[in-house]
């Protein structure tokens, strides 16, 4: 059974920093490219990051510069290092194994509970 638990999330304020963590079960770890995804209310979830299994990172555009991801594969764990935090990087986030198809990640398990950030003053 595939579990992904999400922590770290919180309330910072802007310019702010926050270090959001991912632990995969279930899986095999090292061959999984992982991504980070962000959802706010009455919105798609969106992918934000993600790193391949050899370690090759990519970034939307709105956290390129702000964000970085890496992952540890013997603990199977993934993160995401949030730098310059701005209100709109306001968002529940998740992480998901994830397989590139025709140029698109797609998400490949069910989702966790994901973590709640809240930049505001």
């Amino acid at each position: 059974q595939v579990q992904l638990v999400e922590s770290g999330g919180g309330l910072v304020q802007p310019g702010g920093s926050l270090t959001l963590s991912c632990v995969a079960s279930g899986i095999i770890f090292n061959v999984n490219a992982m991504g980070w995804y962000r959802q706010v209310p009455g919105a798609e979830r969106e992918l934000v990051a993600s790193i391949t299994s050899g370690g090759q990172t990519s970034y939307t555009d709105p956290v390129k510069g702000r964000f970085s991801v890496y992952r540890d594969n013997a603990n199977k764990a993934v993160y995401l290092q949030m730098n310059s935090l701005r209100p709109e990087d306001t968002a529940v986030y998740y992480c998901n194994a994830v397989v590139l198809v025709a140029g698109t990640y797609y998400h490949q398990h069910p989702w966790g509970q994901g973590t709640q950030v809240i930049v505001s003053p």
